[in-house]
């Protein structure tokens, strides 16, 4: 990773826990593995099957 993309990633963290908004962590975890889904699977023949999820 970048220092970037680190420091979105930690600044993001540093916003959950001073106002007190670590149940949105699960939630945002969870879209970014169904888009990384989508996006990896997009060119695949798996594709079809992850479709038929949504």
């Amino acid at each position: 990773m970048s220092s970037g993309k680190m420091t979105l990633v930690r600044e993001f963290w540093d916003f959950l826990k001073v106002r007190k908004k670590l149940w949105l962590f699960p939630i945002v975890f969870t879209l970014l593995l169904l888009g990384m889904l989508i996006v990896f699977a997009e060119g695949s023949a798996v594709a079809p099957f992850i479709y038929t999820l949504f």
